[in-house]
C-alpha cells in the first residue's frame, strides 16, 4: 500500500481493511506492508502548475523500494497519484490496481441505467480528468457542478480534513445535495480518498455513492484471499481487475 496522500485517508483504508476482514484470530488478517509517505509533494499544486514540485520522483521511488519485496499487487491510496499511473506501472513488474478505473467498473455494475454521473474530487483530479475518461469510456455523461460547487469541495478536502483531521459533516451532505437537487444526478463518484473519509465519518445521508476508496478495500480484501488460497486463484482474480 504506496499512502500518506494523506495520511488521515490511509488511515480509513486500512482501518476498513481490517475491519471487514472479520478475523476471528491474528492469522485471518491480511499480509500487507504500508508506506505512509506524507511528504509526497501535494498532487493538486503539481497538476495545476507545473513550476510545483512534482509528485513523481516520490512515488517512483516508493514503487521501486517495495517491489523489492515482491508484493502479490500494490494499492495506490490516492486517486489524484493516477495522474502518474502508466508510468508508475511501467517501472515495476508488481501488478498495481488501478483504483478510478475500478471504481467505474463498479459503479457500471451497480447502477447500469444511469447515463449521468455526478463527480466530486480535487481541482486536480478534475483538471487530469482521470475520472471523466473512465466514466465517458463507458458511454455516460460526466456532470461536475459549478465553481461554487467546485470551492466547497475543495474547503472539505484542504480545510476541515487536511488541515483540522475534521470531517465536516453538514458540508459534505451539502455538497451531494447540491449534486442531485441542482445538477441532477443520482450517482456521485467520490473521487478523493478524503471524500472516502467523509463517507466513512458521515455517510448517514440518502443519496448514491461511488466510493472509490471503499470498493478498493473490497477488491484488496478478494485479492489478497485469492492470493492465500493460491498464486493461480490470485493471479485468475488479478486479471479480471487489470484487464
Amino acid at each position: 500500500m504506496i499512502g500518506g496522500m494523506g495520511t488521515a485517508a490511509t488511515e480509513s483504508y486500512v482501518r476498513l481493511l481490517n475491519a471487514r476482514t472479520q478475523a476471528k484470530k491474528d492469522q485471518d488478517y491480511m499480509n500487507y506492508i504500508l508506506v505512509n509517505d506524507a511528504t509526497v509533494p501535494d498532487r493538486t499544486s503539481y497538476i495545476l502548475d507545473h513550476s510545483q514540485p512534482s509528485f513523481y520522483p516520490d512515488l517512483l521511488a516508493d514503487i521501486q523500494q517495495q517491489s523489492l519485496l515482491h508484493p502479490d499487487f500494490m494499492v495506490m491510496v490516492c486517486n489524484t497519484a493516477h495522474y502518474f499511473f502508466d508510468d508508475l506501472q511501467a517501472a515495476t513488474d508488481v501488478p498495481l490496481l488501478h483504483m478510478p478505473r475500478i471504481a467505474i467498473q463498479e459503479m457500471c455494475a451497480r447502477y447500469p441505467e444511469e447515463q449521468r454521473i455526478g463527480l466530486i474530487a480535487t481541482k486536480g483530479t478534475i483538471a487530469d480528468g482521470i475520472y471523466t475518461h473512465e466514466i465517458e469510456r463507458t458511454g455516460r455523461e460526466v456532470v461536475l457542478g459549478d465553481a461554487a460547487l467546485q470551492d466547497q469541495v475543495m474547503d472539505l478536502i484542504y480545510t476541515y480534513i487536511k488541515e483540522q483531521n475534521v470531517v465536516n459533516a453538514a458540508l459534505y451532505h451539502e455538497i451531494l445535495a447540491t449534486m442531485h437537487d441542482k445538477f441532477g444526478v443520482n450517482v456521485v463518484v467520490l473521487g478523493c480518498t478524503e471524500l472516502s473519509l467523509a463517507q466513512e465519518k458521515a455517510g448517514d445521508h440518502p443519496y448514491q455513492v461511488i466510493d472509490a476508496q471503499s470498493i478498493i478495500v473490497d477488491k484488496t480484501l478478494a485479492l489478497g484471499r485469492a492470493f492465500r488460497e493460491s498464486d493461480a486463484a490470485g493471479q485468475a482474480l488479478l486479471k479480471t481487475m487489470t484487464d
